[in-house]
């Protein structure tokens, strides 16, 4: 087994404290001869931020599995009847319009780019990696990459996103701003950008 792979072995079977991790980091990289772009401290709080993320999205995708096969799960093409899309084009941008009904539950598809998106209409809850939101309309956010929600609509509600995309043809769109893998390249690789600017602005 090389160093590598004992490390990642230790790490699930016997997790080490903070200042231990420290320790063997600061010995494996001399070890190794390894030159990194972070520090200790700027890896540490990442990873940590990982693990909890992907213990969410391992949850999330248990859930919307067991309600899939629990045969209570409307089809697709249920969904969209009862839910319908008003889809318009302007300045290089998609905008999607959904009317969701009240007393809906929804699991959404993996964002892959970031976005706005406006509660036009109504009250909903929302539970995504960052925690439970209670909505109401009028609101605006923002949709980060590597966004799943689980969203229950207490009364009847209009929600509408706007994404900036290279096409007009709607596969093509799907393609470009949603995923039904966590393991996209496009969001692994944004978050761990976006995880360290923030890391770097929470330590100055």
């Amino acid at each position: 087994m090389n160093p590598l792979e004992e490390i990642n072995r230790q790490a699930k079977e016997n997790p080490l404290t903070r200042e231990a991790l420290k320790k063997q980091f600061v010995e494996k990289t001399k070890e190794l001869g390894l030159k990194h772009t972070f520090t200790f401290d700027e890896a540490f709080e990442i990873g940590q931020e990982l693990v909890r993320r992907q213990t969410f999205r391992d949850k999330i995708v248990e859930f919307e599995s067991n309600l899939k096969n629990s045969g209570k799960a409307l089809s697709e093409e249920k969904m969209h009847e009862i839910n319908p899309v008003k889809e318009t084009f302007a300045g290089g941008c998609y905008i999607r319009e959904i009317f969701n009904p009240a007393g809906e539950l929804i699991i959404t598809k993996i964002h892959k780019k970031e976005h706005p998106f406006f509660l036009l209409k109504g009250r909903m809850s929302i539970l995504t990696e960052e925690g439970v939101q209670h909505l109401q309309a009028p609101y605006s956010g923002i949709t980060k990459p590597g966004t799943k929600r689980i969203i229950y609509t207490h009364t009847d509600c209009i929600f509408t996103t706007i994404h900036s995309v290279d096409s007009i043809d709607k596969k093509e769109i799907m393609k470009e701003i949603v995923t039904e893998d966590y393991n996209d390249p496009v969001i692994s690789l944004k978050e761990i950008e976006k995880l360290k600017l923030n890391i770097n602005n929470n330590t100055r």
